[in-house]
């Protein structure tokens, strides 16, 4: 966490809004016909519904709206104009990182998001509309909770999640490697994000995601 590193490396520090003291919640928008949203998700699945239940469910909370990345290009649905998202959200920030906008927040609510278990790692509060793998174990307050037969603590959560399950694969030898290993490249590639050649890759990747989605 001391890296800033996320799920998704994108983004500016942009200085996040004042909430004049109310809770800072941080909804973080989804690609909508994600497989965690086609699978773990039944009541709420759309960024609308996301929004709105929230706000039903926090009336005074501040709300921040953050689009999901590959929402924004248009390439995958799920996007919001300005006007839909401010029926329930009190801001709406495209550009802000995910590092930034996990600060901010005293709450993260979301359907499935990852950015729901980057918010445990970070301590703070989870609601979730969904079943993503990090509900039900006793550390979010969930609304449609899957069924558990136990209850883990963050440590267990983060062991199995992040160490046990993956496999990695360090991307300059190409060979098995531990999780240390894999933290450490993300890092370099976000600290050379700006050079040519990464910019070049971003381009590229971006296409190949386009044409995935349309064909």
């Amino acid at each position: 966490m001391s890296l800033g590193l996320t799920k998704y490396n994108v983004g500016r520090d942009v200085a996040p809004p004042d909430t004049a003291g109310r809770e800072a919640i941080l909804a973080p928008g989804q690609v909508e016909d994600d497989a965690s949203i086609r699978l773990g998700a039944r009541d709420v699945r759309r960024n609308i519904d996301l929004l709105a239940q929230t706000r039903r469910r926090f009336p005074d909370a501040f709300i921040l709206y953050k689009p999901h990345p590959d929402v924004l290009t248009g390439w995958r649905p799920g996007g919001l104009t300005e006007d839909e998202a401010r029926r329930f959200a009190d801001a709406v920030l495209p550009d802000i990182s995910a590092t930034a906008a996990l600060a901010w927040a005293d709450r993260i609510a979301t359907i499935t998001s990852l950015m729901g278990f980057e918010a445990l790692l970070r301590g703070k509060a989870v609601t979730t509309f969904g079943r993503p793998f990090y509900a039900g174990w006793g550390l979010t307050d969930d609304l449609d909770p899957p069924p558990r037969d136990r209850s883990l603590t963050i440590d267990e959560l983060t062991a199995a999640a992040l160490i046990l399950y993956p496999s990695y694969i360090d991307p300059a030898t190409r060979l098995p490697a531990p999780a240390e290993i894999a933290v450490a490249a993300l890092a370099r590639q976000r600290a050379d994000a700006d050079l040519p050649r990464a910019r070049l890759t971003r381009a590229w990747r971006d296409m190949a995601s386009w044409m995935m989605a349309r064909f």
